[in-house]
């Protein structure tokens, strides 16, 4: 190696300032219940795995709208990350109504929290028919969703091109003064099966070369792989499972079940999740947090007396001993997670 290109070899590619922003940048943060109990930082894949439905979408619109959020605006706290979400909806059913419903409820919610004594003496004076239409702040409201890029794939080579495109996106993103902060996956599976179906997935018609099932996880992963590299994100991605081991989900039920089935050996249970996993190997390398939601027997109440689906979430990797249930209610349309304890 010549002086030159050693030199060249050892020049530094970003200043001390750059460092100390980029490294205190990526600290480890918490998300709102029910993902609080492992904190996540730059580089972790988190994978949320459950029969369909189980409320995976919704948890990550909630997991979305943490990020997008600012930490404080105009003196009110929000406790938001103010980080760029890009949403890769895989199975074409996202409902942007949700998100917007979901945020501006956030927003009003803190709002009234900041502001006290005001807003229940502004509360009062509202009619109760009208109390839908207090009103938000727009600005923070347009400003959030501006840093949630959604995007839609409907096979794996699309999935491959807006991978290898997304660096662009957020360069483009960045310039506009958003960090980005988690790339969401919904469905990580779902064209798992179409693509097992066929023999091969052609690049061209004049290439003979073609991408098998494993070749085309491979790729994806990749893809992600380098741009973490260049990006310091989070990925959370859902999964639907296709077989669950039948065991009562009830509490009581579950507190008569043997210990090992519930919190058994972390090993023993890391190598036999209570699904049968359908993923290449390549993804389930990737993965550094695993998440398992299932329906409970137990109904919730509401205020109404409505009785509501509750649901039960198990962290598998890291193995925690506690289990979170939680229900998703709906106030007013304005759909939100609540952990029971």
């Amino acid at each position: 190696m010549g002086e030159h290109e050693a030199r060249g070899w050892i020049r530094s590619d970003e200043t001390a300032k750059q460092m100390l922003s980029r490294v205190l940048g990526d600290r480890a943060f918490l998300l709102l219940p029910p993902l609080h109990r492992v904190p996540l930082r730059a580089g972790n894949v988190v994978e949320i795995t459950g029969s369909s439905p189980t409320a995976k979408t919704q948890i990550l619109i909630q997991a979305a709208i943490t990020c997008i959020l600012p930490k404080t605006w105009n003196g009110v706290h929000y406790g938001g990350l103010e980080k760029l979400v890009l949403f890769l909806d895989l199975d074409c059913r996202f409902d942007v109504l949700r998100l917007s419903d979901m945020l501006k409820n956030r927003l009003l919610e803190a709002y009234r929290i900041g502001n006290g004594a005001w807003w229940q003496l502004e509360e009062s004076n509202v009619k109760t028919q009208d109390k839908s239409k207090i009103v938000y702040d727009e600005e923070l409201y347009v400003s959030c969703m501006k840093r949630f890029l959604y995007l839609r794939c409907y096979d794996s080579l699309e999935l491959l091109s807006t991978l290898k495109t997304l660096h662009y996106r957020i360069r483009l993103q960045e310039a506009c003064g958003s960090q980005v902060g988690v790339l969401m996956i919904d469905s990580i599976g779902a064209f798992h099966w179409t693509d097992r179906l066929s023999s091969s997935l052609a690049l061209d018609k004049n290439n003979r070369k073609s991408l098998s099932l494993t070749n085309v996880v491979e790729t994806i992963v990749q893809e992600m792989k380098k741009l973490m590299q260049v990006h310091s994100l989070v990925v959370i991605a859902t999964k639907a499972t296709i077989y669950e081991e039948k065991y009562p989900t009830n509490e009581n039920n579950r507190n008569i079940s043997s210990h090992s089935d519930l919190f058994g050996n972390p090993s023993s249970k890391a190598q036999q999740p209570p699904f049968r996993e359908f993923m290449p190997s390549s993804w389930q390398a990737f993965v550094t947090h695993k998440i398992f939601i299932r329906k409970s027997d137990d109904h919730h109440k509401s205020l109404g007396q409505q009785n509501l689906s509750a649901y039960l979430l198990e962290w598998l990797q890291p193995q925690l001993s506690s289990i979170d249930r939680f229900i998703v209610d709906d106030v007013s349309k304005l759909s939100h997670l609540q952990v029971l304890l």
